[in-house]
């Protein structure tokens, strides 16, 4: 049985979504739960292949959008930006122009994350490059790119309490960061 802290990452949500996680983080089921529903990690391990990753979301989805100059896994997200992932766009004079780097980095959390989870991380930052503010238009894009979205949103909130309240790694040595790390 796991100690149940109040649930900041699912503030927002009906309150009868809260306590169907917080009796399953309190009988200690949470965690089984999500691992039966998502058992296999994703592979993608490094900068290069979630460059790869990305690019290709990218270029299904928003053909239109600025190219990405830098694509990362980041350890100090969730700890300093208290971010899952962030998109960046650093201008420059350059001459007598004006250029534009994009970037996208992602919490070394999700390093060994299901892949439906790093998916709708990476299709938010992505999101972020066509719509600047969480409105509307921006989860209809979200939507657009995984249908699934809403559902793998709050599962990864659930995941985030799982780990908060101190339950294990469900899919391997994930490197544990934030509260409870």
């Amino acid at each position: 049985m796991l100690p149940v802290a109040p649930l900041k990452y699912l503030s927002g949500y009906p309150e009868h979504l809260v306590h169907q996680v917080r009796s399953r983080l309190a009988d200690g089921q949470l965690g089984p739960l999500l691992l039966r529903k998502y058992p296999q990690p994703h592979a993608v391990r490094n900068d290069g292949a979630l460059y790869a990753y990305v690019t290709e979301l990218r270029a299904r989805y928003l053909r239109n959008a600025e190219p990405l100059s830098k694509v990362a896994f980041d350890g100090k997200l969730q700890t300093i930006h208290k971010a899952l992932g962030t998109h960046t766009t650093v201008s420059r004079v350059q001459g007598g122009k004006l250029k534009t780097k994009r970037e996208i980095r992602v919490a070394t959390l999700f390093r060994e994350a299901p892949a439906e989870f790093l998916r709708m991380i990476v299709v938010h930052e992505l999101a972020h490059l066509k719509e600047r503010q969480h409105d509307k238009a921006f989860y209809q894009l979200c939507c657009r790119m995984e249908p699934a979205y809403h559902q793998l949103e709050f599962d990864v909130r659930a995941w985030l309490c799982w780990l908060e309240v101190g339950g294990e790694s469900l899919w391997g040595s994930c490197v544990r960061e934030g509260p409870g790390a």
